[in-house]
């Protein structure tokens, strides 16, 4: 086995986290492998001034990372999941999926008051059109405000009177040692997530036999299975950060199903659909797509549009 790889990823601190758990996890296969870290920015790194729900473009944390291993600078790149878009380019994969960190959001304030308790007009600050309607629909009268920056950033603006409070996920504030800053804890089924929330994805060359077979010996299958299921649904709704859904998938592994529910959203954040399936946990693709379809029967099309109508607007008035 080769034992030094060359390993692309983002230079934020969480991101070097991810990493260095990737390095754990094959260090334990040979303690002697060592990997040798090229650190990128990407253009949601760079272009830190636009916000993500107004850039109308998949992979913007992802594909200057995974253009090192295109182009053979580096074996293999490390992602969060949720930066990964569906579409790959078609000569990577996603070669491996690690067991998943808590994939709940939380909130984290300046008080130890929950949503619901906050004041009116209280700032809580997000980057997610996703965690903005639910924020909304929790307590009506917050001012949701957007941020953008890395997690310790967003978490600074807090403490220092910006913001009131923040909604983040919990596997970055876990990955960085920080749960002593969490507020409130936010069911998953009640405030659901961002498909693939808290899972990290290692992208590799699909020709690249050797590293997709050491890399497939660190995954963990129940985490793949969900993970597959929830980027299926996603797919087949042809949703990104600009339509936002709120997914999760439960696997079992002892039963061998899986059930995945979902969650879309009105633009005014008054109406939305919440749906739910079940299959065979070997159907990954199949739920996910039977979900979509089951959304999109039941209305997620013109939700949608909504969205649409109402970014453009937002657009044009900047």
């Amino acid at each position: 086995m080769k034992t030094s790889y060359t390993v692309a990823t983002r230079g934020s601190k969480l991101a070097l986290i991810q990493t260095e758990i990737l390095a754990q996890k094959l260090r334990k296969l040979d303690p002697s492998l060592k990997c040798d870290i090229i650190k990128i920015k990407s253009s949601g790194d760079i272009n830190k001034n636009k916000l993500l729900f107004s850039v109308n473009e998949k992979g913007v944390f992802e594909k200057e990372v995974d253009r090192a291993v295109l182009e053979g600078e580096a074996d293999f790149a490390v992602h969060s999941i949720k930066d990964i878009p569906t579409e790959l380019d078609e000569e990577l994969v996603i070669a491996s999926i690690l067991r998943r960190e808590k994939p709940n959001d939380v909130l984290i304030g300046k008080s130890n008051q929950r949503l619901e308790e906050l004041e009116p007009n209280s700032h809580v600050g997000t980057s997610s059109l996703r965690r903005a309607v639910q924020i909304k629909r929790k307590n009506p009268n917050v001012t949701v405000i957007p941020i953008r920056g890395n997690v310790e950033n967003r978490i600074k603006k807090c403490i220092n009177g910006s913001f009131d409070a923040l909604v983040l996920a919990e596997a970055g504030i876990r990955r960085l040692d920080m749960i002593n800053l969490i507020v409130q804890r936010f069911d998953c089924l009640d405030f659901l997530p961002a498909p693939g929330q808290g899972a990290i994805g290692i992208v590799c060359r699909r020709d690249n036999g050797k590293i997709l077979n050491m890399l497939l010996k660190i995954e963990d299958k129940a985490t793949r299975y969900a993970i597959d299921a929830e980027r299926s649904l996603i797919h087949y709704l042809n949703a990104g950060c600009r339509f936002p859904v709120g997914a999760i998938a439960l696997p079992n592994l002892r039963t061998n199903r899986i059930i995945l529910h979902a969650s879309v959203f009105s633009a005014d954040g008054s109406r939305s659909i919440n749906l739910e399936t079940s299959d065979l946990i070997t159907n990954t693709s199949q739920v996910g797509r039977d979900l979509a379809n089951d959304l999109l029967s039941s209305g997620a099309a013109d939700f949608a549009n909504e969205w649409r109508t109402a970014l453009e607007k937002w657009n044009s008035q900047k």
